[in-house]
């Protein structure tokens, strides 16, 4: 029996937050919406977060000239509020977010399963896009 290693990729940000602050900015679609996208070019014009175990999420990700778009969806496995979110992808592949408090600051810490379609430099380069769009967001609001 063959088992194939997956590559689990890490990105990380310190955003000038507490974590109070960051965990709603982080799980509520309203601010979802208005961080959640790699490029300027990019939107996320609806979320939902059923945020509990076994609960699911889908965020619709769409290029803002409509030629491109996909609902990122998955199943959350584990939460525990304002330290860690683990989830499950459609796909299978598996991502655990963690929130560390560090002074007045929190550190965001993602770990996610890569896919096979794109490169790894290209799936850790949009991810990590993202994770700064947050802190961008959380930041100046």
């Amino acid at each position: 029996m063959t088992t194939t290693q997956k590559t689990t990729v890490t990105i990380s940000a310190k955003v000038n937050a507490p974590v109070e602050k960051v965990w709603e900015f982080w799980t509520l679609p309203k601010h979802i919406t208005k961080w959640n996208n790699a490029s300027d070019d990019w939107h996320t014009p609806h979320a939902s977060n059923d945020l509990r175990p076994e609960g699911k999420f889908s965020f619709r990700m769409e290029a803002k000239d409509g030629s491109f778009g996909f609902d990122f969806e998955g199943i959350y496995d584990k939460i525990k509020t304002n330290k860690f979110i683990d989830y499950t992808i459609a796909d299978g592949r598996k991502v655990q977010i963690h929130f560390e408090t560090v002074g007045i600051e929190t550190v965001i810490t993602e770990c996610f399963e890569a896919e096979e379609t794109n490169s790894v430099e290209l799936q850790q380069g949009g991810w990590q896009s993202i994770l700064n769009n947050f802190k961008k967001y959380t930041e100046s609001n």
